[in-house]
């Protein structure tokens, strides 16, 4: 597919609660349906053609979008960029973890066991020796070994559920379970768990993130919430986001610690700082996971076939 642009600003400076953010809004390819998006060290915007089976590339400085096809019955869902520079992305159509190098834009497929059956592949992060974790919500969690290419599968406890994913910066690896309403820590030598209910019965605990003091933030599904969990002292504290019903998608925290979330509920982005404990809304209907850089944080929506960013 040829580059196009058709990219567009928008200020956000209509109230002082938002005079210091810029948002910004990049059409991508119709019909792609971009679920997650992560930026690399050099600008390029990445995201997940969820609906057309590829890896989208978009370049902010000019706004051309291109797609690189993953394969046969693709369905990517989460992407991350990867220690070695290349985009990691857990393809639930092919029921594999693809690799994208960005320069080349070479595919390499790395299956997950037939007997392990369908995963439902969902998100992925890397820890300190380069190692691709990832989840499926069917029930499982597993590792890419970043030296051999071996891929091994684990079944989750309670079954279907295993959501988002992070590594702290003291490199442990969290994942979060939706259906099974928990987080868990995983011993990344032999992928033995620690188990940690959510804050409140049925919350659901969809994605999780780190701050910079290896914090977890949480968003709970459920509840309308997001959760912190700081696991020196094994203590959860949660805020309810603004709204009447809201839904709470996604989270990352930012270089300043500040946490981003999605609310589904209110189709919004929202920004909370937690040393005041106070919310700020943008506008931004059905995103999934924001990934971002310092200075910037990006959202793909989904059903706008769009991806934006915020710069503050």
């Amino acid at each position: 597919m040829k580059p196009w642009f058709a990219a567009f600003a928008v200020f956000l400076v209509a109230s002082p609660a938002t005079a210091d953010f810029q948002k910004r809004i990049y059409k991508v390819v119709e019909g792609s349906r971009p679920h997650d998006a992560a930026v690399s060290a050099d600008g390029i915007a990445w995201y997940t053609a969820q609906g057309q089976g590829a890896l989208g590339r978009l370049d902010p400085k000019t706004g051309a979008v291109r797609q690189i096809k993953l394969g046969p019955n693709s369905a990517p869902h989460g992407v991350v960029v990867g220690p070695d520079g290349a985009l990691w992305i857990t393809d639930g159509g092919q029921n594999a973890i693809v690799r994208v190098d960005a320069k080349t834009e070479q595919v390499t497929r790395f299956p997950l066991p037939k007997e392990k059956g369908y995963a439902n592949l969902n998100t992925g992060t890397f820890d300190k020796e380069g190692n691709h974790w990832f989840t499926g919500q069917a029930g499982i969690y597993g590792r890419v070994d970043a030296k051999t290419g071996d891929v091994k599968v684990w079944d989750a406890p309670k079954g279907r559920g295993p959501y988002g994913i992070a590594t702290t910066p003291s490199g442990e690896v969290w994942f979060s379970s939706l259906a099974g309403d928990y987080i868990a820590r995983v011993e990344t030598m032999t992928g033995e768990l620690e188990i940690v209910a959510s804050p409140t019965p049925g919350a659901g605990a969809r994605r999780v993130w780190s701050d910079s003091q290896n914090r977890l933030w949480v968003s709970l599904w459920n509840s309308g919430e997001v959760g912190l969990y700081e696991p020196a002292s094994k203590q959860w504290k949660k805020w309810k986001l603004p709204g009447d019903r809201p839904r709470t998608y996604s989270v990352y925290v930012d270089e300043t610690d500040a946490v981003w979330l999605t609310d589904f509920g209110a189709d919004a982005v929202v920004r909370f700082d937690p040393k005041t404990e106070t919310f700020q809304s943008f506008p931004g209907e059905g995103v999934r996971q924001m990934l971002g850089k310092p200075g910037e944080v990006w959202a793909p929506e989904s059903g706008n076939d769009r991806l934006f960013v915020i710069r503050y």
